[in-house]
């Protein structure tokens, strides 16, 4: 009963509940992170997202945002921003916007040695770093229509957000291709120890690329 009746409390100071409700459900959810996709309307608060410890903040279309502190930053597309605990609710100012929120949970790295003799996947040609925390790095690359990366080892896990439609071929060191078609706003989590290069076959076609250390 003391439960019910603090909801019934809680739910009655305006905006409060809606906010809870409102909470997008994780794209993913596993052993290492969870991640919201969090859509913005121009001027309307998002939701409130509480944050249990490390969190990552990727600002995928950028634009001016009013934090929940009251702050307004000038974040650029592609922009990430990290943080830790409390709470946040953010405002997009100039028109809608998108956040992909990255919480960061307390598990040992899953980050692999590198005894293949191939260069990591990052940092590579094309490729700028935006961000770098203790526990992640955070990327910005496109790639470029007839020019594919080197063969390269990925060491570590990445949550990838994509921006643009079109299709990547990833060949392995025994020559094998799997063709990925990509569509602006995908997000993926791929895991650490795949060794490949990448090609843009179809399309254009870039992302905003968050390694877990």
């Amino acid at each position: 009963m003391r439960h019910a009746l603090l909801a019934a409390l809680f739910c009655a100071l305006p905006g409060l509940c809606a906010a809870q409700e409102a909470l997008p459900a994780p794209v993913i959810d596993n052993s290492r992170v969870t991640v919201r996709d969090i859509h913005l309307e121009k001027a309307v608060p998002g939701p409130t997202i509480p944050h249990a410890g490390d969190y990552v903040v990727l600002y995928f279309d950028g634009g001016r945002i009013r934090h929940a502190s009251g702050k307004v930053h000038a974040w650029p597309e592609g922009a990430a921003a990290a943080g830790h605990g409390g709470t946040s609710r953010d405002t997009a100012l100039d028109g809608p916007s998108r956040e992909i929120v990255v919480e960061l949970k307390d598990a040992p790295s899953h980050t692999v040695p590198n005894t293949t003799g191939l260069p990591p996947a990052f940092p590579r040609a094309g490729a700028r770093l935006v961000l770098e925390t203790p526990r992640v790095r955070v990327w910005n690359y496109n790639w470029t229509p007839g020019k594919p990366s080197v063969m390269h080892f990925h060491d570590t896990e990445v949550v990838v957000a994509y921006r643009g439609d079109g299709e990547i071929a990833a060949t392995t060191p025994d020559g094998k291709t799997t063709s990925h078609p990509r569509k602006t706003g995908d997000i993926v989590f791929n895991q650490a120890g795949r060794s490949h290069s990448e090609a843009l076959v179809a399309g254009h076609a870039g992302g905003v690329m968050l390694e877990l250390k």
